[in-house]
């Protein structure tokens, strides 16, 4: 089923998340429904509380915007309970954008490589080193999780330019191609 995507300014954005055990109810229809709301909406990744539960799960799918001869350095994942251990290298700028804030995009620096630790959708105790688009996609999803948006990486000017945007997503003053609910609605 594909689920409203939850917009900018919703307090489940900003909330940190808990962590799941695998009794949670209706887990693996949860995570079908993800599935089907992020390649709906053309997501790369899509994190729980973008959906409004406040929840440590996210959804990753790389594979979907490599070219043809890299889908194998491509990763398609569910990461529960996730933790970053460890951020290494350079930080490096890539424009980023988000479901929860469409038709916003804007360069957000950061590291290179990630190791990550988390269960998967068996609650199988995992541990990933990531480095360049997977671990940006990663971080981002991550980033929800722990009640940070990508916004929350820019510079106060950038920020204080994209103000009369996201509080039209706010307001619901736009019209994206996918599902979505708006915290104030006019």
């Amino acid at each position: 089923m594909i689920l409203p995507i939850y917009g900018y300014g919703f307090s489940v954005l900003k909330k940190e998340c808990e962590d799941i055990d695998k009794e949670f109810e209706n887990l693996s229809d949860l995570i079908e429904n993800m599935w089907e709301t992020m390649y709906n909406a053309s997501g790369v990744g899509l994190a729980a509380p973008q959906i409004g539960e406040d929840i440590r799960l996210f959804i990753v799918d790389t594979i979907q915007i490599l070219e043809d001869e890299e889908k194998d350095k491509g990763i398609k994942k569910v990461y529960i309970n996730a933790q970053i251990v460890e951020e290494t290298g350079e930080p490096w700028a890539y424009e980023e954008g988000c479901l929860s804030i469409p038709f916003i995009r804007a360069d957000v620096m950061r590291q290179p490589e990630i190791t990550i630790k988390y269960v998967d959708e068996d609650f199988k105790p995992q541990v990933d080193k990531l480095s360049g688009i997977n671990a940006r996609v990663v971080q981002h999803e991550y980033d929800h999780i722990n009640g940070v948006l990508f916004v929350d990486h820019l510079k106060p000017l950038k920020k204080k330019l994209l103000k009369r945007k996201l509080e039209a997503i706010k307001k619901g003053n736009i019209d994206p191609d996918y599902r979505m609910k708006y915290a104030s609605p006019k």
